[in-house]
């Protein structure tokens, strides 16, 4: 699979089979691909918890407040993105460009873990909408939490949508 199919196969996963548990090598996978993801300074400022079971099932509960995010306790496996500390080097970067190189780092992460994942046949769903606060004490967290992405198998009868873009005219000019 090139880049261009899996980009098109991904879709956002609002409807998991709870059922099917997802492999470790699977889980392995996608970690090492997150390994491998570019960050500012190479210092890859961010953690990764791994949740199964019942924390999963807690950590998707912090998510669905004004009755959002309900597909979330039917993923097998939570992955919570959270904020460490940026190398010196970033820091100052980021301090004399005014550019938070950290949410950057983060968001392609989240790209390198979904793509992956979509290689392996899995669905995701990248979430923004939680309480930080309790998500840090269900994981033992410091760090402040910047996403959950949700991991598993979609059920039998999530279909493949027809993605609604912007026209590349919209979105790219060349000068």
């Amino acid at each position: 699979m090139n880049f261009l199919e899996i980009a098109e196969l991904r879709q956002s996963c609002r409807n998991y089979n709870p059922d099917r548990e997802v492999e470790k090598e699977k889980i392995d996978s996608i970690l090492r691909a997150a390994q491998l993801s570019p960050s500012a300074c190479n210092c890859q400022p961010y953690h990764i918890t791994v949740c199964r079971g019942e924390k999963a099932k807690a950590v998707a509960k912090t998510t669905m407040q004004m009755g959002l995010n309900r597909f979330a306790p039917d993923a097998p496996v939570i992955l919570v993105i959270s904020e460490k500390p940026y190398s010196k080097t970033a820091a100052l970067g980021s301090k004399l460009k005014h550019n938070d190189y950290r949410s950057i780092d983060i968001g392609i992460l989240s790209a390198y873990i979904t793509a992956e994942a979509t290689v392996q046949g899995l669905g995701t769903c990248i979430i923004g909408w939680l309480d930080d606060e309790p998500i840090r004490k269900l994981c033992n967290l410091d760090g402040t939490v910047r996403l959950v992405i949700t991991v598993g198998y979609a059920a039998d009868d999530d279909k493949q949508r027809t993605k609604k873009r912007r026209d590349i005219s919209e979105l790219v000019s060349e000068v």
